[in-house]
């Protein structure tokens, strides 16, 4: 548990750091925007292509892990499909409300879980945790993508204005990318791979500092019922199917705590982005982030503690 907490405890405090220039340094949120448009576009990219295209899969079991993290997403993505009406009727949301829960409850911070792997595992980790970048942002921002199109406000673009925003995505073409490097075994001088190596290592920290200074402290006083169900979701529901199903196929040691980590991070901060793009309940995306960061401090460590024991 010592072990885990040190990992984790340095990444909240960048994020708890964000929040504190938010409030003193930085207050404008002009500069937050350029910082996220920078990172979006640019470091965080330049991360996924360098991680992706190094990434020695040869002791990673990439198949289970693959299975592991779609599998779960696969579920509860059928799931909210499934109960669409109920949960809208319930929680009282209109299509865009419906859109946040589904980036609340699918999508997954990867500035977190990176920068937990890393320091639980080193290199050994972010090997696995490429696989689940490589598997993970392609599939998750094309469901975002997919129900932004069909239920966000204004959403008479249909199927064109889907490709459209699944093509302009920074991290599907970054880890399409990153991918064929790798598969394909194609060289790439040194100095290129240098220079995205260090974009790559800025993105982390100011990634996270967006994360804090995106957080809405006043929306801990009343969460909505649908940031509950998200929070529930994204924090217990997907991590425990996600260990079950690589538990299940045979994954132990840093393929399943890996798996852990991936799963149980909070929902990503760049949804919030895509919502406001696409028609979306940005507020309410911005209060399901903000809740379940918060919580996250609790239940990750509960959570790559138990699995730590699990996978040994």
């Amino acid at each position: 548990m010592t072990g885990v907490l040190g990992a984790l405890v340095p990444v909240f405090l960048i994020i708890a750091l964000g929040q504190i220039l938010k409030r003193s340094l930085l207050p404008e949120d002009s500069h937050w925007v350029a910082l996220e448009r920078l990172t979006y576009f640019i470091l965080f990219p330049a991360l996924l292509i360098v991680s992706i295209s190094r990434a020695e899969l040869g002791n990673v079991k990439v198949f289970q892990v693959s299975v592991s993290l779609l599998g779960a997403i696969a579920l509860f993505s059928a799931l909210l499909v499934v109960m669409r009406e109920p949960i809208c009727r319930g929680l009282r949301l209109m299509g865009p409300g419906y859109t946040s829960v589904v980036q609340g409850s699918l999508r997954w911070n990867s500035y977190i879980a990176l920068a937990v792997s890393g320091s639980l595992t080193g290199t050994a980790g972010l090997a696995v945790a490429a696989v689940g970048l490589a598997v993970m942002i392609p599939t998750l921002n094309t469901i975002s993508v997919a129900v932004l199109a069909r239920h966000g406000e204004g959403a008479a673009g249909g199927n064109r204005a889907m490709l459209i925003q699944i093509v302009r995505n920074p991290f599907i073409w970054s880890c399409a990318l990153g991918g064929l490097i790798n598969l394909l075994h194609i060289h790439v001088p040194a100095v290129i791979f240098d220079f995205g190596d260090i974009l790559g290592r800025a993105s982390l920290a100011l990634g996270l500092l967006v994360v804090g200074a995106g957080l809405r402290l006043a929306d801990l006083r009343r969460p909505r019922g649908a940031t509950w169900l998200t929070s529930a979701v994204k924090l217990i529901g997907v991590p425990l199917v996600a260990i079950l199903i690589g538990w299940t196929l045979g994954l132990t040691d840093v393929d399943l705590l890996i798996v852990a980590v991936a799963s149980s991070v909070p929902s990503a901060p760049n949804g919030y982005v895509l919502a406001r793009q696409m028609g979306g309940d940005a507020p309410l995306l911005a209060q399901m982030l903000t809740v379940q960061t918060v919580l996250a401090a609790v239940t990750m460590p509960a959570i790559i503690a138990a699995v730590s024991h699990l996978g040994g």
